[in-house]
């Protein structure tokens, strides 16, 4: 048997000796994918009892009050496609507050950009410095990711750090979150998202738009990609109907806020 096993077995030692070598802060590591299913008549998703269990352990939030209809935008900005000034003003004409989650080389790449979302009042979140597999990094290579782009943001747009952190693909484990908390980082994950992320692979401004409006949910933190013509179309009208809705639009700092008021009312 041993003889049987033997060359695989020095065949998985040689790869993952030759991976180290190419990138030492890698480790192989069990992962979790963030997903749910989607929300349907504005009854908020369900992560199941194993998510939901973990997350909660490590304060990570991925949608907020069941009974309020309060929702919460987010975008994930790998890199610039042209829409971005275009979802901007429909930020600013609606007065909706979102987050950014961008990378080292959205800083690098879009500064401009960068500066305009913080004069606007928009929330900065760290979606990593280089956008790897963060559940297959060592506790060094996290903390690597996350501190170099908070650096790069710092020279970049003048702000200290980030407090809010997404891995990227929503590729996570226990190591990530724990050692995320230890750095000062909240991990928050999304209640409504849809294949936006195809910047050559448009659908259309009513795909985005049904989408948005279908799964809106109260407590919803909403993902979208600015790469992606479909959303810079559709949001506009998805916020006024939102609100024409009852839907009022806050920021994570509001979510927190409010998880955190909630979790001192249990205990």
């Amino acid at each position: 048997m041993v003889e049987e096993h033997g060359p695989g077995i020095l065949m998985a030692a040689f790869i993952v000796v030759v991976g180290l070598l190419m990138n030492p802060f890698a480790v192989q590591a069990e992962e979790f994918h963030w997903g749910f299913k989607k929300a349907t008549n504005g009854e908020p998703p369900n992560a199941g009892a194993a998510l939901e269990s973990m997350i909660e352990q490590y304060g990570a939030i991925y949608k907020g009050k069941p009974d309020e209809k309060v929702a919460y935008l987010t975008f994930d900005n790998g890199y610039e496609n042209g829409y971005t000034e275009t979802i901007l003003k429909a930020l600013r004409d609606e007065e909706a507050p979102a987050t950014f989650f961008l990378t080292g080389h959205y800083l690098k790449s879009a500064a401009p950009l960068v500066k305009q979302m913080i004069k606007d009042g928009h929330g900065i979140g760290n979606h990593s410095y280089g956008h790897p597999n963060m559940a297959n990094l060592t506790e060094a290579g996290m903390e690597a990711e996350w501190k170099k782009f908070d650096e790069l943001l710092f020279k970049t747009a003048g702000l200290e750090r980030t407090v809010y952190a997404r891995p990227p693909e929503g590729i996570f484990n226990d190591t990530l979150l724990k050692k995320g908390n230890e750095l000062g980082y909240r991990h928050i994950f999304w209640s409504v998202a849809f294949i936006d992320w195809y910047a050559d692979k448009p659908r259309g401004r009513d795909y985005a738009y049904n989408e948005l409006m279908n799964q809106l949910h109260p407590g919803a933190v909403i993902l979208m990609h600015t790469v992606s013509s479909d959303n810079a179309q559709a949001l506009p009208d998805f916020l006024r109907d939102a609100k024409k809705a009852g839907y009022e639009f806050r920021s994570l700092d509001d979510l927190v806020m409010e998880y955190e008021n909630i979790n001192s009312a249990i205990r």
